[in-house]
This record gives structure tokens, sequence and C-alpha cells, in this order.
């Protein structure tokens, strides 16, 4: 579904990302995943590469650093003379209430999650703009952009903001045969969950009408559509991937 595509997967060691990475590469896509920690997602892809008719390559910079971001970039153009996908999944989290805000935090959160996708967005649909093809691109929001959330006061408006930007990106950009869409994941079974008190992780499991957590690959798979030709008149729309969570 996805051969010969081109995509880049920021935040793609671990987690969410990884699962979007290898679901790519899987379906036959050449997948520039993305990271900080050099060396962090060679630890899988090399064994993973063996078993898929696709191709996970690292790429290592810092999303919120706009010169290392040209950089990359330009050497993913340079490597296959296309971009044809892009995932802005690459967030940093912090759960603080209100009064009890940590401005490195704050900073730190905008920083990536806000200021770090309008790099990735700008620069990749420089290079989609003089495709004939154009390309897809997917802001992984937060259901909390939706519905809000006690202790991320914060998290939520840069989530928040990813999600108005999709809109106004997606209508910029449609001419240039350009889509842009959102997906607001809900609960994750991420190693995130695992360090959740499990008495107030139940009682917000019992919020999802599905009574499961999402599974990474349930991201994945959505995203897997919206990257695709399958989603060819679809943009501007934010897709919650969420169980039928309770408002």
């Amino acid at each position: 579904m996805l051969t010969d595509k081109v995509c880049i997967v920021t935040g793609g060691s671990r987690g969410i990302g990884k699962s979007i990475a290898q679901v790519f590469a899987q379906n036959g896509a050449i997948v520039y995943a993305t990271a900080t920690r050099e060396g962090s997602v060679d630890s899988w892809a090399e064994e993973f590469n063996f078993t898929v008719k696709g191709e996970v390559r690292p790429l290592y910079f810092d999303v919120s650093d706009e010169k290392a971001v040209r950089t990359a970039v330009m050497q993913v153009k340079k490597d296959c003379g296309q971009v044809d996908g892009l995932v802005n999944n690459a967030g940093v989290e912090f759960n603080e209430l209100i009064g009890m805000i940590s401005r490195e935090h704050m900073e730190q959160m905008f920083s990536v999650n806000v200021y770090g996708t309008i790099n990735m967005l700008e620069t990749v649909s420089r290079i989609m703009r003089r495709q004939e093809s154009g390309g897809s691109i997917i802001n992984i929001t937060s259901l909390t952009a939706l519905r809000g959330n006690k202790g991320q006061f914060v998290y939520s408006a840069t989530k928040g903001a990813v999600l108005s930007l999709t809109k106004s990106a997606a209508k910029e950009l449609s001419g240039q045969n350009i889509r842009v869409n959102a997906i607001a994941p809900g609960l994750t079974n991420t190693d995130m969950m695992k360090q959740a008190d499990p008495e107030k992780l139940q009682g917000r499991i019992d919020n999802i009408c599905m009574g499961r957590l999402a599974e990474p690959e349930d991201i994945a798979n959505a995203c897997m559509f919206l990257i695709s030709d399958l989603s060819s008149y679809i943009s501007g729309q934010v897709l919650a991937v969420d169980g039928c969570t309770i408002m």
C-alpha cells in the first residue's frame, strides 16, 4: 500500500512512533524514524528490516532545532529524491497542576510539541510543493486537546495548538495537493502507562466504552490510512482514536 513512498516519522524510537514506523515499513515504505538519542532506533531497526519489504532508517536530530531539521530533511531528499509522508509524533509531556507549573517544563513542551511540529511541517511541505504527487502530513495531537484533563493544563494547550495549526495548514497547502490531518490518541498502552497508579489508571479505563487502552498499533493503523492514497480526499480533519471515551 505504501510501496515506493518515502516517509518521516518523528519520535520514532519507541511507543507510538516506533509502531507507526514499523507499520509503514511493513507496507513497503522507506521510513526515516527520527529520535534525539543516538542509537535508539538502531537498537531495533536493523533486525526488524529483515522481516519487511520496506525499510526503517534511523535519523537523529532535535525537532525543535530549526537548522538541524533543515539539514536532516534535506538529507532525506538527497537520499531518496522525495518525501511523500510526514508524521509529527515527537512530543514531551509533563503533568502539573495549575499553580505548580514549572516554567522550564512549559517551555520544553512548547518547544518540542508546537515549534518542533511547525519546523517539520514547514520544511517538509517545501519539498512536497515541488512534487506533482504532493504529500500527506499527520500531526499527532491528543484527546486532551479535545476535552481537557486535570493536571495537563500546559500539555493540553500545546496539543490544542497542534490541532489548530493542522486546520490552518490544511487550508493553506491544499492547493499544492498536500493533505494535513491530525490524530488524537486516547489513553495508549506505552511504557508511560506502566508507571501509572493502577487504581487511578483503572478509573480512566472505565471511562472508555471499549473497555481497554489503545495499543500503539491502533494509532499506527489510523496513520496508515491517512498517509495512504485511500484518504486522498481527506484533509483538515482530526481523528480521535480513543475507543469511544466518554466525554
